[in-house]
């Protein structure tokens, strides 16, 4: 048995103007670092492999709070959104034929215009999970870890989610064989006494 824990990557500035980043390569912002250096991995996580998706604002997080450069993988970097990478979700819900619509409607197959659904994304992350020789963090995206966790509690992405994903916390998984099952709460990260 494996166990897996998500973190999700601190805001950048196109998190906080709700801007859809996708697979786009953007940096986390100052106040994120700021914040993040005051975090640590809980032990025994800070002892765990540490991957990170390559683009920067995940390998960032990994970084600070794991104090250490993490393995990265093309496998975990976000769920590519095609021609809506930059655009609001809200715009795009006020547009008129736009097809935007909300998690809960999705289903495995939605994709953005020239985008990726989250079955692709599964596709690409299984063999990932697959590679995993022990226990792991992976510093990624909330396009990863809905994937990652709607396969955990048998979601399909229609109607509401059974998990709510927050910044600053652990979501657990554990991987036998082809099952993958999620640890009912998240692990807070914990105060760091000093600076990295």
């Amino acid at each position: 048995m494996i166990r897996l824990a998500l973190l999700r990557h601190g805001h950048t500035e196109w998190n906080r103007a709700g801007r859809i980043q996708g697979s786009s390569d953007i940096a986390l912002d100052a106040e994120a670092v700021a914040e993040l250096a005051t975090w640590r991995l809980p032990p025994p996580w800070d002892a765990a492999e540490l991957w990170s998706s390559p683009l920067a604002r995940a390998a960032q997080t990994a970084r600070i709070v794991g104090g250490r450069a993490p393995r990265t993988d093309p496998a975990l970097t976000e769920m590519h959104w095609g021609t809506w990478e930059g655009r609001r979700g809200l715009d795009l819900l006020a547009e008129p034929g736009s097809g935007f619509r909300h998690i809960e409607d999705w289903g495995w197959d939605y994709r953005a215009p020239g985008g990726e659904s989250p079955a692709e994304l599964w596709a690409r992350l299984r063999p990932w999970l697959d590679r995993l020789e022990g226990d792991a963090v992976a510093v990624c995206h909330i396009g990863v870890m809905r994937v990652l966790l709607a396969r955990a509690h048998g979601w399909d992405f229609a109607g509401p989610a059974p998990f709510r994903i927050k910044r600053n916390r652990l979501y657990l998984l554990t991987l036998e064989g082809d099952a993958l099952r999620a640890e009912p709460d998240p692990l807070r990260l914990i105060a760091r006494t000093s600076a990295p």
